[in-house]
């Protein structure tokens, strides 16, 4: 593997997204800095196997805080990071109901924290703005980097926010800011308050004769499921670029939810609808019904294309869920032949 002898600085990289991230530019060499919210509990599960990293000075983690401008400022001013992964946010959309100050704050204030602050005091830094499907809302599938946004929910709203700021300091300041619109990615590491955790989670238990039911709200929405590690791959390739360009991530088909909980509970064995209740509190104020991407631009300019099938995550996960069932500590680990790949 090549050693770029690169810099970069994660935010959000105690998520899902950020952990895989750390390792991927660990494997390639980098220097990572990642920014961690301070807790009362301890919140790095994710990223703990990488510890060996973190005594060898090569994964430095900071208490910061997006709203902080003088922490988010000092940190930049020391460390002069090559590549910036803004990646935190309050992801959750049911959530962002219930929090709309919150989730706008760090989802969409965050990110012009961060964009003001390396125009300050790292403007050679490259910037990956971490978009959302969510913003296409309701605007009927499939969706591009040409298709007008209608966002549904404090989150979507947020990331509009967010992304517009990103285009306004590229053309302002001459930033290299670049958003990634990324639709839909899961792995074994997702929370189980999303849905496709949800179900793999309670597949097994249930199964397992430890649970006897599931919560969802509606079955009909539709989304563009992909593996999260390889939605990595394409952030990185996004600012290996010579110009900064906004470019949807996806698979480019498309499952319901009800489908997702069908494939799921079959592969445990069990029917998902004998175990499924409906509960209204999950159900959101206002739906978004269809996100499909269109990947034609990720294909043609980074070269990238999702691989997993949605019936393959769902496998990969379903089977972590399994073995967490007997090993509660067990740790998500890449497929070595999909790293190898993703590296090369």
């Amino acid at each position: 593997m090549a050693s770029f002898n690169k810099v970069a600085l994660v935010t959000g990289i105690t998520g899902q997204d950020g952990s895989y991230l750390a390792e991927f530019l660990l494997a390639k060499g980098y220097v990572v800095h990642g920014l961690v919210r301070r807790s009362s509990s301890f919140n790095t599960s994710r990223i703990d196997h990488l510890n060996e990293f973190v005594t060898d000075g090569k994964l430095v983690l900071h208490h910061s805080d997006l709203l902080d401008n003088f922490s988010l400022s000092r940190i930049l001013s020391e460390t002069q990071p090559d590549e910036i992964y803004n990646l935190a946010a309050q992801s959750h959309v049911r959530v962002s109901f219930e929090l709309p100050m919150a989730t706008s704050e760090t989802t969409g204030l965050g990110c012009l924290a961060v964009l003001e602050a390396v125009r300050l005091f790292s403007p050679n830094s490259r910037i990956y703005q971490a978009s959302s499907s969510e913003m296409f809302g309701s605007t009927p599938p499939p969706q591009s980097e040409e298709t007008p946004f209608h966002p549904r929910s404090p989150y979507g709203v947020s990331k509009v926010f967010a992304y517009w700021m990103t285009r306004n300091y590229r053309e302002s300041y001459g930033l290299h800011a670049s958003n990634g619109i990324l639709f839909n990615h899961e792995s074994p590491r997702r929370s189980p308050t999303f849905v496709t955790r949800k179900l793999t989670r309670a597949a097994a238990r249930i199964a397992s004769g430890l649970e006897s039911s599931v919560s969802l709200g509606n079955l009909s929405s539709s989304r563009d499921w992909g593996y999260a590690p390889e939605y990595i791959l394409g952030m990185w390739l996004m600012l290996q670029q010579d110009q900064p360009d906004d470019i949807v991530l996806g698979t480019g088909v498309a499952t319901t939810v009800e489908r997702w909980g069908d494939l799921t509970f079959e592969k445990a064995g069990i029917d998902f609808h004998e175990y499924f209740v409906h509960n209204e509190k999950y159900d959101r104020p206002s739906e978004v019904d269809a996100l499909l991407a269109d990947t034609h631009k990720a294909k043609t300019v980074l070269k990238w294309r999702a691989s997993t099938t949605a019936e393959q995550l769902i496998e990969l996960m379903l089977a972590h869920d399994f073995k967490l069932i007997s090993n509660p500590n067990a740790i998500d680990g890449v497929n070595s032949e999909l790293w190898s790949e993703l590296l090369t």
